[in-house]
């Protein structure tokens, strides 16, 4: 009954009492480990930044990003093994284009995966369904000026994909796309003065010109003196 044994050496060892033996012995008890932050693995250079949908990012104010947390826009990204679509959860044709081709419009203006794929994808398939243009026309006054904020935008891919947005929105609206125009043209004249640009902006003037008409050249030579029409 003593908690004191005696060695063959004369010094005296305290055994473990019950207690402290179930607390290091007993394989069901694990003391708490401290939290280890995951490493960043290789993979996640070569991928691009892809957001959360439930994160943090989504309390930004575009309305993209705040419709996308919802689960607000009807379709999604698919990765391909080569290419990325889209897949809608409805027949594209069938969606009301208020809100939906303007809520996609203020995506344009996204940095981040896959807000920019959902939101120039979205933008392109939406404007090639049957009808576009009677539903794409009567928004035009609120479209163009978020189109204008896309190509006033600092970041180059942001800004060419407004420029591909203007082109596919004047291709369906066509000579209607004209009483808008000139609040379009500063951002382009400006661009235009970027030799890294210009190649792309005297295109998407040329195309703003073919499916304008005559009065759209006179609308950008208002702006744009130098632009030689085709």
């Amino acid at each position: 009954g003593s908690d004191v044994l005696r060695m063959s050496s004369g010094i005296p060892i305290k055994s473990k009492t019950a207690a402290q033996k179930s607390k290091t012995s007993s394989p069901l008890i694990c003391s708490p480990k401290p939290a280890i932050k995951p490493q960043p693995k290789p993979s996640d250079k070569l991928n691009p930044k892809t957001i959360d949908p439930f994160g943090a990012y989504c309390r930004s104010t575009s309305a993209f990003a705040a419709t996308y947390a919802r689960v607000g826009i009807p379709c999604r990204l698919v990765h391909g093994s080569v290419k990325h679509k889209l897949q809608w959860e409805c027949l594209p044709e069938t969606l009301p284009f208020d809100p939906l081709l303007l809520t996609l419009a203020e995506g344009l203006r996204e940095t981040k995966h896959p807000y920019t794929f959902v939101a120039k994808e979205g933008f392109k398939e939406l404007l090639l369904v049957e009808g576009a243009a009677e539903k794409a026309i009567p928004l035009l006054p609120r479209l163009v000026p978020v189109l204008k904020a896309t190509l006033a935008h600092a970041d180059d891919e942001v800004f060419e994909r407004g420029l591909d947005a203007l082109v596919q929105l004047s291709a369906v609206v066509g000579p209607s796309l004209n009483d808008h125009l000139k609040h379009l043209l500063t951002n382009l004249s400006r661009r235009l003065m970027d030799k890294k640009f210009r190649e792309k902006v005297t295109v998407t003037l040329q195309n703003l010109e073919q499916y304008g008409g005559k009065a759209a050249v006179t609308i950008i030579k208002s702006k744009i003196p130098t632009y030689c029409s085709v």
